[in-house]
């Protein structure tokens, strides 16, 4: 028998003699129970409990027995509870920008499935700060449907499309056939061969969406609703901020823009530790 000899060839060195390779992405958010600030003059400890006793007894019902979902407007509390209420819920992953008639700002706290949805009247004035536990609030979803169309908008097509043709036809049948219950039709894009017309009359078709959701995590998502009902643009991107995945959802609202029912009920028991923590900061005060 020959002996089969493989030729072995040493890498080439870089000028600095190391390797280059892709970065990786370095971080990945985790949750992490935050600091009490400290009892004194500025920090109403006492108030802030008592507005948080009362939205956890509220989330505890609804998750038992269903009914409304938890709210309160925390517009017009004294400023020295709202500042201790601000600094222990925080900011987390997931913040929404809506186009409505008035200004309105949509931000997770740092609690999975627990919101500040506030509204802006058009002097700039503060209407209403809601605290607020549900997957999403539901004006997001209100008014990305409000804003949108039961038909894709009619163009025509351009010369060189290739598959958009195809591609229109299958999502206008996922928006006649979309609900509350219907599971989300997923188109992946990166997958499809565009032609950049394809890819231009896509957008002409689609753009004019009222609500963008963006959710930062490992790496960061972007949701934007569409001119048509349901249908969503929803786009990976890494830590260096270039499209690894893109995808349209015709879906009521997307899996990844919701917290898990399992999220709100670990954020349930971490709010009561919260409230137990204030009453031992309280009571040592």
């Amino acid at each position: 028998m020959r002996p089969l000899t493989i030729p072995i060839h040493a890498l080439a060195a870089e000028p600095d003699g190391a390797l280059e390779y892709m970065a990786m992405p370095r971080e990945m958010t985790t949750f992490e129970m935050p600091q009490l600030p400290e009892p004194g003059p500025g920090n109403d400890i006492s108030g802030a409990r008592d507005v948080l006793a009362a939205f956890v007894a509220h989330l505890a019902a609804w998750l038992a027995d269903g009914g409304e979902l938890p709210a309160l407007d925390l517009h017009g509390i004294a400023p020295e509870a709202l500042r201790v209420l601000n600094e222990t819920l925080g900011e987390g992953e997931v913040a929404a920008i809506v186009d409505a008639s008035h200004e309105i700002r949509i931000q997770e706290t740092v609690f999975p499935g627990v919101w500040r949805e506030q509204h802006f009247g058009t002097d700039g004035g503060l209407l209403h700060d809601y605290l607020l536990a549900a997957p999403i609030p539901s004006v997001v979803g209100a008014l990305a449907r409000e804003a949108a169309a039961p038909a894709l908008r009619p163009r025509e097509l351009p010369v060189g499309a290739m598959n958009v043709p195809a591609l229109l036809h299958e999502l206008q049948e996922a928006i006649d056939r979309s609900g509350p219950a219907t599971p989300a039709h997923v188109i992946n894009l990166t997958l499809l061969p565009l032609s950049p017309e394809d890819v231009a009359h896509l957008d002409a078709v689609l753009d004019g969406g009222s609500v963008v959701i963006l959710s930062r995590g490992f790496g960061n998502c972007r949701i934007s609703s569409t001119a048509a009902r349901d249908v969503w643009r929803v786009q990976y991107f890494n830590n260096m901020q270039t499209l690894i995945l893109n995808t349209i959802e015709v879906v009521v609202m997307p899996e990844v823009a919701l917290a898990a029912h399992e999220d709100i009920v670990e954020t349930q028991e971490r709010l009561a530790d919260l409230v137990r923590w204030m009453d031992e900061s309280i009571a040592a005060g």
